[in-house]
């Protein structure tokens, strides 16, 4: 063999090392996202990288997006949460027809109210 053949052969090395690490680096990717959200399962999602890594990454999509699925301060529902820790409504905006509405029942409230007020003689 001359010194080219051992060139390519070191190339060749090189090469599968590279692939190697870089399928193991691979894997872990959801459980850093994990780990940056502060997600309730990094643990299992960790785990589930190691299994997708012998599974030729099969369930990796799925990792990822459990990973991304949580959200630190939104939890699951994506919604920002009040002070007491529940979701807040949904904030649409207002269409005439539905401010229309709410003055109307605004209005029927405060009618309810003065018929059962207690009148005074």
């Amino acid at each position: 063999m001359d010194g080219l053949s051992y060139f390519a052969l070191a190339i060749l090395f090189f090469v599968v090392l590279v692939l190697a690490y870089g399928m193991i680096a691979i894997h872990d990717i959801p459980y850093h996202i994990a780990k940056a959200r502060n997600h309730p399962h990094q643990d299992a999602i960790h785990a589930g990288g190691w299994v997708s890594l012998f599974t030729l990454h099969a369930i990796w999509p799925f990792l990822w997006l459990w990973a991304y699925s949580y959200h630190p301060e939104h939890g699951y529902a994506g919604k920002p949460r009040d002070s007491a820790g529940k979701a807040a409504p949904d904030m649409a905006p207002t269409t005439p027809a539905t401010a229309a509405l709410e003055k109307r029942i605004a209005e029927l409230e405060a009618e309810l109210k003065q018929s059962k007020a207690p009148k005074s003689e």
